[in-house]
């Protein structure tokens, strides 16, 4: 290639600038003679602007995620819990799908339907583009499935650590934590019951008392995710009701996969917990107990029946039948025959007058016969159950009623229309019209015309929309019913009953902020993974503060070393 010519030899680069041109230190002076010109801000758009994160941010603790759940009151308290602890740290919880920026989905695996709803939304998760965690009982049972494939998935007792998982999954890395809760050795309850938590309700506390049961239903999958019985400890139990109470909620619920089952595993009983319970339970506070199997109920009858009678204690109680057929029940492995189940519901129905009895029924088990599903007939028209959960069997993979011979789609079909009908062909609530009942007020209706309350049998009651009624306890006149409800008229002279609890926390509010917790948080955030990040990552504020404190520190170092740089070659120059 041939060379370039030049008639005068460059010794330097500097050597380019000629006589007429300005020397460095000419155009320094000069600089004092330039007047900048005022650009006009738009303030709030600018600050705005400044705290916002760049679009391809990827510093955690800053995104809107969106969690959706599915399936009992187990898994709600779970993902309240995930909620909390994720706003604790700074993300943003949004009702709105589609202005997140990752998804949590928090699934049930008791039924196909819960199941078919949860792929769905993964896939819509994906073809919007959002990152996507997934938490409940689905993936802890089948994590291998292919449709959970290179997504995150936090284990049902692993909620605890939510934070990270999110965190990984927003970076773009895959996470899974499907371990158990261990101490030496013991497996424990689950994630710790003091926890940081936004409350759907912020008037109604869900504690789950014992994860896992002591059964093996041939139907069930939950057991493949929840495991074994293991019950959280009574003392950890009570202060976790005293904490809600000081918090402002008026009605707690008690969860489990079956709280009868409750502390067999650690040397106690449920009526001891329940004793202990109604103890801190302030006035016109209620307390209502969630499900229970009939086996483990029958040797605490009496001392159930005292506490179902007691003030605070709503006399209600779910225990699920699932067939009035002893063959049917064999082969669910249910544990216990009919007239068990009947000396349970009759030994109550006397002894607390007036208790709300709800129960469950599966139609269409594997080999129930046209005579097995007539004994279930017969059950509720016998006991005209005011809440009764009718389900068609769907078989449930890696179950072993899954492999048994199943029974024909349209007769399942059939015999769920059949018991729904029975069912609809009585009003439960017709003979308590012009009764005058005290009923708490805990939220509103579907419909948003009423507020939804319930009388001393847990049955619900429509109150006018009143904001003074709302965690209240009101008294009124029944002036209506319907199938699921009624509708009841506060009395003219009666006085509004505030119980003797806190203000409640406003909706969206994370409750629990311990100071432990705040330790625990400050651990993680210091940890060598978050060092480049910020040390302070409670608000994303902080985030964007630090980060633009990093931007100017970087700028000025990179303007001094041009600087110096530039004072290096004029020096060159002169002494040259």
């Amino acid at each position: 290639m041939p060379s370039a010519s030049c008639d005068t030899l460059l010794d330097d680069i500097e050597d380019i600038v000629s006589q007429e041109d300005s020397k460095p230190q000419d155009r320094h002076f000069a600089r004092k003679y330039v007047v900048p010109k005022v650009r006009k801000r738009n303030t709030q758009t600018d600050l705005q602007e400044e705290n916002s994160p760049p679009s391809d941010s990827t510093i955690p603790g800053i995104q809107k995620i969106w969690i959706r759940t599915w399936g009992c009151s187990h898994n709600n308290s779970d993902g309240e819990y995930m909620a909390g602890q994720l706003a604790a740290y700074g993300y943003k919880i949004t009702e709105n799908a589609s202005d997140a920026d990752l998804w949590l989905l928090n699934s049930c695996t008791v039924k196909n339907p819960a199941e078919d709803h949860f792929r769905n939304s993964i896939k819509k998760a994906q073809e919007e583009n959002k990152k996507v965690v997934l938490a409940g009982c689905v993936p802890q049972a089948q994590p291998r499935q292919d449709y959970l494939k290179g997504l995150s998935i936090i284990g049902v007792q692993q909620i605890d650590r939510v934070v990270e998982v999110v965190e990984e999954t927003i970076k773009g890395h895959s996470v899974r934590l499907l371990g158990q809760k261990k101490d030496n050795g013991k497996r424990l309850g689950g994630a710790r019951l003091d926890l940081p938590k936004i409350r759907k309700n912020p008037l109604i506390e869900i504690i789950s008392i014992n994860t896992g049961c002591l059964n093996a239903c041939t139907y069930c999958k939950t057991k493949h995710a929840r495991g074994n019985l293991a019950s959280y400890p009574i003392d950890e139990l009570v202060d976790r009701a005293k904490q809600s109470f000081q918090e402002g909620v008026c009605e707690i619920w008690l969860t489990s996969e079956d709280t009868g089952a409750y502390g067999r595993d650690i040397g106690t009983d449920l009526p001891t917990l329940l004793w202990n319970l109604v103890e801190v339970i302030p006035e016109g506070a209620m307390l209502r107990l969630g499900m229970t199997n009939p086996p483990y109920i029958l040797e605490h009858l009496e001392e159930m029946a005292k506490i179902l009678n007691h003030p605070r204690v709503y006399a209600f109680l779910h225990i699920p039948v699932q067939s009035a057929s002893d063959s049917v029940l064999m082969d669910m492995k249910r544990e216990y025959c009919m007239a068990d189940f009947k000396r349970v519901v009759d030994f109550l129905k006397e002894k607390v007058p007036g208790i709300t009895i709800a129960t469950d029924i599966i139609c269409g088990f594997p080999g129930e016969t046209e005579q097995d599903f007539q004994e279930t007939v017969k059950l509720v028209e016998e006991y005209r159950f005011p809440s009764l959960f009718i389900n068609q069997f769907y078989p449930r993979p890696g179950t072993p009623a899954a492999k048994m011979e199943q029974v024909p789609a349209q007769v399942k079909k059939q015999r769920t229309k059949d018991l729904s009908r029975i069912f609809h062909s009585y009003n439960p609530y017709d003979h308590k019209i012009g009764e005058r009942q005290q009923v708490l007020v805990t939220e509103e209706s579907f419909d948003s015309k009423f507020y939804v309350a319930h009388n001393r049998f847990y049955e619900q009651v429509l109150v006018p929309k009143n904001p003074p009624f709302m965690g209240k306890m009101v008294e009124v006149d029944i002036y209506e019913s319907g199938k699921h409800f009624m509708k009841g008229q506060p009395v003219s002279d009666a006085r509004v009953y505030t119980p003797s609890i806190s203000k409640p926390l406003a909706k969206g509010e994370v409750s629990g902020l311990t100071q432990e917790f705040r330790n625990r948080l400050g651990n993680h955030l210091s940890s060598p993974s978050h060092t480049s990040v910020a040390s302070q990552h409670n608000s994303a504020s902080s985030r964007m503060l630090l980060q633009r404190l990093h931007q100017d520190c970087a700028l000025r170092m990179a303007v001094g070393l041009a600087l110096v740089a530039l004072l290096f070659a004029f020096l060159v120059k002169v002494y040259n």
